[in-house]
């Protein structure tokens, strides 16, 4: 769940000026169609160098029936403490740990890895002058080999790119502490055309880590392909908001096709 200022919102490619709805009403409707977790993300507090709004989180918390990852605006151990003290069950971390990594080896140490998420935002990057070609839930073409491009970490809700690898900034992550990696497909937000699977890959064959893949799910099938691709889970926003679909059918469907989700 992204939101800004008073509301939910849902946009493409990181753009995010479409609302979608109350905070609380969303919580509620998650709550009765049986999603595993939530994740929060302020997508304002890091731009305005803010902290969390630890009672928008209590209060959130008080409403969720599952897990509660929050992040947006964490940039020192004592502002994840009241996070976690407000309700939420895990943090997570972006822009503030990217410029200082040693915030995720602190929070691990004290609140143990399970409880810190680092979330990576991706941008693709061409590495040399050829046609890039990519379709929906396919990864290069022939011709267009993984060689020629890479992701770049980019920070503070998409604004700033920071010409870090991905894949390095991952590995350096997993050794810092993180208990989980929530990986974001900037290209593929919101888009609902599958998920980026090359990027998946290039990240889950480096670490050991579980990986939430997030950004592009737009059919049953983009969950399985993903899950297929190595990811430990998947994180899905604009395919709920903006379609019938609910994550209790995603979870039927990921069932009937062999994969391990919890039904109650």
């Amino acid at each position: 769940m992204l939101y800004s200022d008073f509301g939910l919102v849902k946009g493409k490619g990181f753009d995010k000026s479409r609302r979608v709805g109350s905070l609380m009403q969303a919580v509620k409707v998650y709550n009765l169609r049986e999603v595993d977790e939530l994740v929060f993300l302020d997508t304002k507090a890091s731009l305005n160098q803010a902290e969390p709004d630890y009672q928008l989180i209590s209060e959130m918390a008080n409403e969720c029936f599952c897990p509660l990852a929050v992040g947006g605006g964490i940039a020192e151990v004592e502002q994840a403490r009241k996070v976690l003290l407000a309700g939420a069950d895990k943090i997570v971390l972006n822009t503030f740990a990217f410029k200082n990594p040693n915030l995720i080896k602190e929070c691990s140490s004290l609140f143990g890895s399970q409880a810190v998420i680092v979330s990576i935002d991706a941008m693709l990057r061409q590495q040399k002058a050829l046609p890039l070609k990519r379709e929906k839930n396919e990864g290069a073409t022939e011709g267009d080999s993984l060689a020629n491009f890479s992701w770049q970490v980019v920070i503070f809700s998409g604004e700033e790119q920071t010409n870090k690898d991905v894949v390095a900034w991952a590995k350096e992550a997993e050794a810092l502490g993180a208990g989980e990696i929530l990986l974001t497909s900037i290209e593929k937000d919101g888009f609902m055309q599958g998920y980026d699977l090359d990027l998946i890959k290039a990240v889950c064959q480096e670490v050991k880590i579980p990986v939430i893949a997030s950004g592009g799910a737009g059919e049953l099938d983009d969950f399985a392909l993903a899950l297929r691709a190595g990811t430990h889970a998947v994180a899905c926003a604009s395919l709920f908001h903006f379609t019938q679909l609910t994550p209790y059918e995603v979870k039927l469907y990921l069932k009937n096709q062999g994969f391990n989700v919890r039904i109650n």
